[in-house]
């Protein structure tokens, strides 16, 4: 079936927000968002359309309109930890948007949005390791009394401050991580009881289909037989009456000669 106008709109929309996203932006650039936007309203009026595309292509759609939603929500986090984490529960698109692409375009922006979290999440570390490097220094100026001045005092207070900072950071990111294992372990344990209520139904229902089946087939054999037994006895009373008519024919002509 031929896309419709509105279908081949969404595709180029869509094509045109995967180039942004893959393209490094401004924080204060809005295209991107408002173009998404469009997406969802393009996608909702597609799906209420009568010649609307096959379910597969139109999750398809919704997949990679998602993708991207997920991906500015994403980057509106503040630290790149929680970015990094944000972004490994995106899933990008699983085919091309376009015939000139040969991977799919939202799996390269994922890859690439990886790597760039990656890259903040490593410069962060750096700084906190040259910031703890400091606050030793700092420390060990601290043993020998009248050793720092008033400025350095202050920087070591702010070194501790950062410190902290980071340490209430870490300690809130390992809670929520935690919190989402356990939310993963509960839906997959959900996810498993009701695998397992659906593989029972599906047994129960097997065994009834064949005791089912066995049920017809005996029932099948029965009436097979009595159609035989009641074709044999109407054969039997047409031989008997064409027997009796033949009888009855010789003895009407001995009786009855032929007249001269």
């Amino acid at each position: 079936m031929a896309a419709t106008r509105l279908e081949l709109n969404l595709m180029r929309l869509l094509s045109r927000c995967e180039a942004l996203a893959a393209e490094r932006r401004d924080p204060e650039e809005w295209r991107l968002e408002k173009y998404v936007a469009a997406l969802e309203d393009m996608l909702r009026e597609l799906k209420k359309q009568s010649s609307k595309p096959a379910p597969e292509l139109l999750n398809e759609y919704s997949r990679k309109v998602d993708f991207l939603k997920g991906l500015l929500e994403a980057e509106k986090l503040s630290s790149s930890m929680e970015k990094a984490l944000a972004n490994q529960f995106l899933a990008p698109g699983r085919t091309p948007t376009t015939a000139k692409e040969r991977t799919p375009a939202t799996k390269t922006v994922h890859l690439q949005t990886k790597a760039r979290c990656t890259g903040q999440m490593r410069s962060e570390l750096l700084g906190t390791v040259c910031s703890v490097l400091l606050l030793l220094c700092c420390c060990c100026f601290t043993d020998c009394p009248g050793c720092l001045t008033s400025d350095e005092k202050q920087s070591a207070v702010e070194l501790d401050a950062v410190l902290q900072h980071h340490q209430d950071v870490q300690e809130k990111l390992a809670e929520e991580m935690l919190s989402l294992a356990r939310s993963l372990k509960n839906n997959t344990l959900a996810a498993q009881n009701v695998i397992k209520q659906d593989n029972q139904t599906l047994s129960h229902s097997l065994r009834m289909a064949d005791q089912n089946f066995e049920k017809l087939k005996d029932e099948s054999d029965r009436l097979e037989q009595h159609a035989k037994k009641s074709v044999d006895w109407l054969l039997w009373i047409m031989l008997i009456v064409v027997c009796f008519i033949f009888i009855s024919m010789i003895l009407f002509i001995r009786i009855f000669p032929k007249l001269k």
